[in-house]
């Protein structure tokens, strides 16, 4: 009786911790969704565009570093921190609408919402890792899941026509993180939750200098080298796709969250099959196939839906299948003294190449033409490929996945 308690307990936390996971983070790509709407409103330059996006990475990478500094999560109670981060998110976005579309102000919100969302995601799998028993890949894969969702939803808000303007998706993911911070204080922690130790800044030499642990991460920052310029640019790209086929803009929206949310789904299967194949291998098969997406998508840019369409999907799945692995596997090779900081170090060294990345696209894009505008991001997987099956020919890779790599 007690067993099928502990499991409906589970479940249940769970569940409200990948719901308020989900409504908080659809705050991160509310920029990317009004970008459309927004160049109707003003002129604006293609640096200005990209940063809409990369601000709230770097302002992501200050906040998890900050938050780690000061141990946030571990001297309050978590589901505070959260709450606290979700409702500086929603601020952020509803300051954001009464702003020029034009300004640098518009772009210092999109910071805030980063800096902001650093005290929800990453608290946000500390909370659903308390409940690890044996299935962390699948505990972490359901929280990559909600942040995928959540980062598909700004599409669907501005398929909704309000009327609003670009300032649709900037509203609604305000009050989806206002309800995800009331939602995350009604989900129970699980026994597993304690206090991690606090940063240690001369761990980040062993990321280097641990061949394991440096090709880890290596493998990671292939896979954010394509992941977030991917999520950022699909929209744009369906909307010029779009404009040869008569497309809506409302009908370019719907397609591009589901491009970007079918990727969830993806995220639960790898997990579950990574705690049983090994995280070497499906991160390998996944980059493998998100890379030739990344190369193929542009050849189809001028091709009929039925074309393009089932190959967009497929990188949906593929690009964010594998991103809760290379947190496992760092988890799983680190001393357990190290864990905190080394995964800390990771998450921003991956926002932060994430930043320059998302910045950089726009002008590639504007030189080579959409045919071969996501080429490039083909680059981050190769490296990834190459870094996680040298990880599978170590001796440490022993010690993923309870030994199957």
């Amino acid at each position: 009786m007690t067993e099928i308690s502990d499991f409906s307990g589970k479940a249940k936390a769970l569940a409200l911790i990948a719901l308020a996971q989900i409504l908080a983070l659809s705050v991160w790509f509310a920029g990317a969704a009004a970008l459309p709407a927004l160049l109707n409103a003003a002129e604006l330059a293609s640096w200005h565009q990209a940063a809409l996006t990369s601000a709230v990475q770097i302002g992501f990478v200050i906040g998890a570093i900050t938050s780690a500094l000061y141990g946030l999560p571990d001297r309050f109670d978590p589901r505070r921190v959260f709450t606290l981060g979700s409702v500086m998110a929603a601020l952020a976005n509803l300051i954001a609408l009464v702003l020029p579309p034009d300004s640098l102000a518009l772009i210092a919100t999109r910071a805030l919402a980063g800096a902001s969302l650093a005290l929800v995601y990453p608290v946000g799998m500390k909370l659903a890792a308390s409940w690890a028993r044996g299935d962390a890949g699948l505990l972490v894969g359901l929280l990559v899941g909600a942040l995928t969702l959540g980062s598909a939803l700004p599409f669907a808000f501005n398929a909704a026509g309000l009327g609003l303007g670009w300032q649709t998706p900037f509203l609604i993911s305000a009050l989806a993180a206002l309800s995800a911070g009331m939602l995350i204080l009604l989900a129970k922690p699980g026994p597993g939750l304690k206090p991690a130790p606090p940063l240690d800044p001369s761990a980040a030499l062993m990321a280097v200098r641990d061949p394991a642990l440096r090709l880890a991460n290596l493998g990671y920052l292939g896979h954010m080298w394509e992941l977030y310029a991917m999520w950022a640019w699909i929209g744009p790209f369906l909307h010029a796709h779009g404009a040869l086929r008569g497309w809506t803009g409302t009908l370019a929206d719907q397609i591009a969250f589901s491009v970007v949310a079918v990727g969830a789904l993806a995220c639960l299967a790898v997990g579950w099959l990574a705690d049983r194949w090994g995280r070497t291998a499906t991160t390998i098969a996944a980059m493998s196939i998100s890379g030739l997406c990344a190369v193929l998508s542009g050849f189809a840019f001028g091709a009929p839906a039925w074309i393009l369409l089932p190959l967009l999907w497929i990188w949906g799945m593929s690009v964010i299948a594998d991103s809760a692995q290379f947190s496992a596997a760092i988890a799983e090779l680190a001393p357990p003294e190290r864990t905190g900081t080394l995964l800390t170090l990771q998450t921003a060294m991956g926002f932060a190449l994430t930043a320059v990345l998302v910045q950089i696209l726009p002008l590639w894009i504007g030189f080579a033409g959409w045919v071969w505008g996501f080429a490039p991001l083909a680059i981050g997987p190769a490296l990834g490929v190459w870094a996680m099956a040298a990880l599978r020919a170590r001796p440490e890779a022993g010690k993923l996945a309870s030994g199957r790599r």
